[in-house]
């Protein structure tokens, strides 16, 4: 009798949770198809005041795509944060839909379908990312690789024909590839392997100046040339948007691989003296500060409303809900709109509330990126999410804060949004990169919750 009263009180075991979620993340992902879907409708019917005729091919096509990431992810990478797709078929999905209400205005120069093309392959990239790399410790492996392979695609451009002034693409016949894109991707392997491999020596050997311990020349000497060659590189190419974001990924990591704040100091101010210096000396960049400093000076002259002053007039044309999908004049923006631009039609047309959805998303992507690599235990993967996270924020600060007036229009991609192939297939990689890592992570705890 006391062994059968002992049994039933004893406590029963503590229900184990289900630490995949993959559920989840088939729920959001085809609640994001569904918001998707409806803003393609509410685009044909703010022109037309009917559904667009394509609207099932266009939804049935994303969600296939969707579909088959999400399945992707279920069976390789099973532990994978549950937000992480979700959020980059939403933001891909709105992308599409604004590249085609943009579409309407320029019916001879269409860019949704070429789009939505380098978007499948941006997700069988990403596809391929999840199912062939099933350790992201693999990548360390390659880091000077990786740092050779970057500098070739970022010198190939300058022997190719300037393009508005930068000279940042590859183009034969009617393709046309953005290198420096793919770039930022194996620089931020490199980086993330080469500071993980020399943490210590960074931080605690070398001079002291002042508050800041400086690294011997031996172990800082050769990420700084690598820096320094590419940041020359992209500056010649007049590429200064991404020498801008490498410049701020070197600084961030540089940062997290140390723990010293002076870095950030530093950083900011060499930032602040290079960005004085090549906007006072280069033309192209000064007459971007200019436009700046005066974005009505176009309209005070006669001229009418340059694109930044145009960008303005978008934003405060939306105010609190938006005009409406497909009832904005940011095509007013001209060549640029589908491009640097886009997020001024997002500002006019879903109002401030919409645009702030959209700055959410971005947030909590980058958050969840950060999540995943303070959480793991090994260092190179802790320093690869941080910086493929901060790749994807810095790139939205640049690009909203040119298009809003905050700080000088520098030409880059919004991610996932604006028009542009190597763009879209970056970003699916860094989103499958992030997973990888996720998965790592959530792996690692669930293990150690089990112990």
């Amino acid at each position: 009798m006391t062994g059968t009263t002992a049994k039933a009180a004893a406590p029963s075991a503590p229900a184990v949770r289900d630490p995949r979620r993959r559920g989840t993340e088939l729920t959001l992902i085809v609640l994001a198809v569904l918001l998707a879907v409806f803003g393609y409708c509410a685009v044909g019917i703010g022109r037309s005041g009917s559904l667009p005729p394509d609207a099932a091919g266009y939804g049935a096509g994303l969600g296939v795509l969707a579909l088959v990431a999400h399945g992707a992810v279920r069976f390789r990478a099973p532990y994978a944060d549950p937000l992480l797709l979700p959020i980059a078929v939403l933001l891909n999905g709105v992308g599409l839909v604004l590249i085609y209400r943009l579409d309407l205005e320029t019916p001879r120069d269409p860019a949704a379908p070429a789009q939505l093309i380098w978007s499948t392959l941006g997700v069988g990239l990403f596809i391929g990312v999840i199912v062939l790399l099933r350790d992201h410790r693999v990548l360390q492996r390659y880091a000077y690789l990786s740092v050779v392979a970057a500098l070739v695609l970022m010198i190939v451009p300058i022997f190719f024909p300037a393009v508005n002034g930068a000279r940042i693409w590859i183009r034969f016949g009617g393709f046309s590839l953005q290198p420096g894109e793919f770039a930022k991707v194996l620089l931020a392997v490199f980086f993330a392997s080469y500071l993980a491999a020399n943490r210590n020596a960074l931080a605690y050997t070398g001079r002291r100046i002042w508050r800041l311990q400086l690294p011997t020349g031996r172990v800082l000497g050769p990420i700084v040339a690598i820096w320094l060659l590419s940041v020359v590189v992209l500056v010649l190419e007049r590429d200064l948007g991404t020498s801008l974001l490498f410049f701020g990924l070197f600084v961030i990591l540089l940062y997290v691989a140390t723990g010293r704040t002076g870095w950030i100091a530093v950083g900011l101010l060499l930032a602040a003296v290079g960005a004085f210096a090549v906007g006072w000396l280069e033309p192209h960049v000064h007459g971007r500060v200019q436009d700046w400093w005066h974005p009505f000076a176009s309209i005070d002259a006669g001229q009418g409303p340059n694109q930044i002053a145009q960008s303005l007039f978008a934003f405060a044309a939306g105010g609190m809900f938006g005009t409406g999908l497909g009832l904005g004049h940011s095509t007013l923006i001209g060549f640029a709109a589908k491009s640097d631009f886009i997020l001024a039609t997002a500002g006019e047309e879903l109002g401030l509330a919409g645009l702030s959805a959209l700055f959410l998303l971005y947030g909590l992507l980058v958050e969840r990126g950060f999540r995943a690599g303070l959480t793991l235990r090994d260092p190179f993967g802790r320093l690869l999410a941080i910086g493929l996270a901060s790749i994807v924020a810095l790139q939205e600060f640049v690009i909203a804060g040119g298009v809003t007036g905050l700080i000088p229009l520098t030409g880059m991609a919004m991610p996932f949004l604006a028009q542009g192939g190597s763009s879209v297939v970056t970003n699916w990689i860094i989103v499958a990169l992030l997973i990888r890592v996720s998965d790592s992570a959530r792996r690692q705890d669930d293990e150690g919750a089990s112990e």
